[in-house]
């Protein structure tokens, strides 16, 4: 099995073509494991591995332990709430009291865009990023590639559109990175004030009129508003965003033609995607979640094969 050429998972954009397809042929691999009777293979027995969420978290955590515990690694969780963090601890004290148990694979959100590469440059452990901030979600935008893969046999080529809050998304971001890497064309549609300012300068065309977007693409990439990002209003109401930028099967059955749609969850169902849609045979966001798993392991696994033991 090939490896990768980075020593963390920090984000997409440090990653080359290669290593997504490493990634993905491993992650086809252990697919077939979690559909097996027995969900368990033995490769990281010696290995432990620390989730450290700083952030709340539900889909990602359960996700990440889950893919640990099919490798049979041993597991430990940590939670920002309950911890010496509310005392004042700082992230290298934490972590470091962390890797004095002796711990292999550190896998962490945080709020603070770079938290994951400034941890490691300074503790002596694998670090894959959870989500940092606003910036990179890398293992949410591996899974949604693999999704696509999946569905439509590859991505390459693939005209795919991320609707919804641009701006506040870590997802949307990485993203445009592995789609980007992997030959497909990105769009990104919402709210003008939801967009950000350069984000032409990353390739990416934008695009404000939702039914132009979905009659353009193969893939829709749905995202929800995050208000917990919000300090101001950057629309009038919910209502007015429904209208003009929510996905129901009336807008899907006008187009003409079949898109897949997704969505990286938690759904704000009757916001930003109708419930008859996101339950669709259209819809892969179930697909995604198992996907999670399978390319969770692959990436855990690969960047456990280079600790020297």
């Amino acid at each position: 099995m090939s490896e990768l050429s980075v020593e963390h998972l920090l984000g997409i954009k440090y990653l080359k073509p290669n290593d997504i397809d490493v990634i993905f042929k491993t992650a086809d691999h252990f697919k077939e494991v979690i559909n097996r009777p027995i969900k368990k293979v033995p490769s990281l027995r010696d290995i432990t591995i620390a989730n450290l969420f700083f952030e709340n978290s539900t889909r990602t955590k359960l996700s990440f332990e889950l893919a640990e515990k099919r490798l049979s690694a041993d597991v430990i969780n940590f939670s920002a709430g309950q911890s010496s963090v509310k005392k004042g601890e700082t992230l290298i004290d934490t972590v470091n009291n962390i890797l004095a148990m002796k711990v292999d694979i550190v896998v962490m959100r945080h709020g603070n865009v770079g938290a994951g590469v400034f941890l490691s440059k300074h503790v002596n452990a694998k670090i894959i990023n959870a989500g940092d901030g606003t910036h990179e979600h890398p293992t949410q935008a591996l899974l949604d590639s693999y999704s696509i893969r999946e569905k439509l046999g590859s991505v390459k080529g693939k005209k795919i559109v991320i609707v919804g809050d641009i701006l506040h998304s870590r997802v949307a971001l990485s993203n445009i990175f592995a789609l980007q890497l992997q030959g497909a064309k990105v769009k990104v549609c919402g709210p003008t004030t939801l967009i950000p300012k350069h984000i032409t300068s990353l390739g990416v065309e934008v695009e404000t009129n939702l039914k132009k977007a979905l009659e353009w693409c193969d893939v829709a990439n749905v995202l929800r508003v995050q208000h917990e990002r919000m300090d101001i209003k950057y629309f009038p109401s919910t209502r007015e965003y429904t209208q003009l930028f929510g996905i129901n099967q009336q807008i899907l059955d006008n187009l003409g033609k079949k898109i897949v749609i997704m969505h990286p969850g938690p759904i704000n169902r009757g916001v930003e995607i109708t419930s008859d849609v996101a339950d669709s045979n259209d819809s892969i966001i179930l697909n995604q979640v198992e996907n999670g798993v399978a390319v969770r392991m692959a990436v855990i696994y690969l960047l456990a094969q280079q600790i020297k033991r």
